[in-house]
């Protein structure tokens, strides 16, 4: 449904032409005006989906909708997340949950957004929802699209669950981007790196970016879960609770750092809750959207081949657990997005 259009405007084309420097005739030159309509048109998907653990019920639930015809022209998108409670009342808990997008080309599912439920109550404090920019993956959010969405809730109780999309036309930043998996340890709270002892976890990456490439940018959502000790000199266990600087490396040397450290739990809009929900975490709140962060790099990386390492800021584990939930964990994804004004293919990543 389009609900707001501003105005149509005549703007040069940059969709990439440019003259040949030996002035080369084209036979099909593109025209240098086109008109481009701003306006911001609205997509809905799952509607008062019922997300629940038992009861016939599913944590895990996906679907395809329709959704905009082509990514020209999109300057931002927009997710908004909803939950409504069911018959009886929302599940008490601060749950992890998070919507994925399916890339059919390459058969994977990758986060879009992230976001931990608040403690038993609806989201209706919030105008549209919880609101999650989307913009990186305009590539894959085009036509039939496949959606999936995960609520870690372990209750007959659960979530009704709408999300709805709002697409902005216009003049964007650049009129191409592509998307390529980086990290993908995000199924779960519990199925992120861990933290504070040894593990398999494969953090590298040799990333090739193509020829083409105007800006490249890294984006990040890293959640901590867990109460593991020992617990820092003011009394917060790992991971959710203790504060830390995480690096990105870019062929052995800190190029990016990310802080889980407050973002501001007492001021959420949603509230009260239930639970314990005004305590500061790691950089998450209960009934907000996990922080996305973005790293640009200073040049736009065009036909590089270089190292990328996510180091996660040094601590040891003794063991022990200050709640009864064993372990530390960072559910972790990260993903490279290239971008250019004219048609462009994803990066390459290799383990």
């Amino acid at each position: 449904m389009k609900y707001i259009k501003i105005v149509a405007i005549a703007l040069p084309l940059i969709l990439g032409y440019q003259a040949c420097k030996d002035k080369e005739v084209k036979e099909d030159p593109i025209p240098e005006e086109e008109v481009v309509v701003v306006e911001t048109i609205e997509y809905k998907t799952f509607e008062e989906q019922r997300i629940a653990f038992g009861g016939g019920e599913n944590q895990t639930v996906e679907k395809t909708f329709t959704m905009h015809p082509q990514e020209r022209n999109i300057d931002n998108i927009k997710m908004f997340v909803i939950l409504d409670c069911p018959t009886g009342g929302c599940n008490i808990w601060d749950v992890y949950a998070n919507i994925k997008v399916k890339d059919k080309a390459a058969d994977k599912w990758y986060e879009i957004g992230r976001y931990i439920t608040p403690y038993g109550v609806n989201t209706s404090q919030l105008e549209k929802g919880i609101e999650i920019d989307v913009t990186d993956f305009k590539s894959l959010l085009q036509g039939d699209v496949d959606l999936r969405a995960r609520i870690e809730t372990w209750g007959a109780d659960g979530w009704n669950l709408t999300v709805n999309f709002e697409v902005t036309t216009g003049v964007p930043d650049y009129q191409y981007y592509a998307v390529s998996p980086v990290l993908m340890y995000d199924q779960w709270s519990t199925s992120g790196v861990p933290y504070g002892k040894e593990h398999a976890y494969d953090l590298e990456r040799t990333i090739t970016i193509p020829s083409n490439a105007q800006e490249t940018a890294l984006r990040t959502v890293i959640s901590g879960w867990g109460h593991a000790t020992p617990a820092d000199s003011d009394g917060r266990p790992c991971a959710e609770w203790c504060f830390r600087t995480h690096d990105v490396k870019i062929d052995g040397e800190n190029v990016f750092s990310h802080t889980m450290g407050p973002i501001g739990c007492p001021e959420n809009v949603i509230q009260p809750q239930r639970g314990n929900w005004e305590p500061d975490r790691a950089g998450w709140c209960p009934g907000m959207a996990v922080p996305v962060r973005t790293d640009i790099f200073s040049e736009s990386q065009a036909g590089k081949t270089f190292i990328f390492e996510y180091e996660y800021e040094e601590w040891t584990t003794d063991g022990g657990t200050a709640s009864g939930q064993g372990g530390a964990f960072y559910a972790t994804s990260s993903f490279v997005i290239v971008k250019s004004n004219e048609p462009i293919t994803s990066a390459t990543v290799v383990e």
